[in-house]
């Protein structure tokens, strides 16, 4: 993994919501292609500190940079989807607010690669469908990095299986990746290094060797 200039980097970003702290001082770096899981019990921080990251949210101290002209996907853990609009609908609005020069041959790709039924209203999708759309969305644009909110929760074991197909293949296109997660088998399988929060402030930060994943909702 290259020791190179951060794809995307927090220096000493913190977040409070009037006197509560959701996140103290944090410093993060994401390389190029590397995958970085998150992990931490309920309110931890981790989905603060990646909302900062995907500039969802204001930091209330410090600062959030990325890579000039680099595009980052974020997949939040409640979907960003209009309900009333089919999964096709919805990917040609979100490709056009990207600037796709050709949103509707985004939209139909994107619907065949991740078999989204076209003929219902994403308000009335399972979870496992509505997960996938809400990735195909975070594709939009070609991202060099996905930031991901817990993407298999409520999945079974065959969804998140073929979920992670997905986001491995995307790894193997040279997509970086940083994932929340609550699964310790996620960690193994499909992260470089672990950043682990407790009351919002980092707790452990290295490879994935060196981190006890019997620890991970500890």
């Amino acid at each position: 993994m290259s020791a190179g200039a951060p794809l995307l980097a927090a220096r000493g970003v913190a977040k409070r919501f009037g006197r509560n702290s959701a996140l103290d001082p944090t410093d993060f770096e994401l390389q190029p292609s590397e995958a970085v899981a998150l992990v931490g019990p309920n309110g931890a921080g981790k989905s603060t500190l990646l909302a900062l990251l995907a500039g969802a949210l204001e930091p209330s101290a410090g600062t959030v940079v990325s890579r000039e002209g680099a595009n980052i996907g974020w997949s939040p853990q409640r979907a960003a989807q209009y309900g009333r609009l089919s999964p096709r609908e919805n990917l040609e609005l979100f490709a056009r607010l990207e600037g796709e020069q050709q949103a509707a041959e985004a939209a139909d790709r994107l619907v065949r690669e991740f078999e989204l039924p076209d003929a219902t209203a994403a308000g009335d999708l399972s979870v496992g469908n509505r997960q996938r759309l809400n990735l195909a969305i975070a594709l939009l644009g070609k991202p060099e990095a996905l930031l991901l909110d817990e993407p298999t929760a409520a999945l079974d074991p065959e969804q998140r299986g073929r979920l992670w197909e997905r986001l491995d293949a995307q790894r193997s296109a040279g997509v970086a990746l940083v994932f929340v997660t609550q699964q310790p088998d996620e960690v193994e399988r499909h992260a470089q290094r672990v950043v682990a929060l407790r009351d919002g402030a980092v707790t452990f930060a290295g490879p994935v060797a060196e981190y006890d994943a019997l620890s991970l909702v500890g």
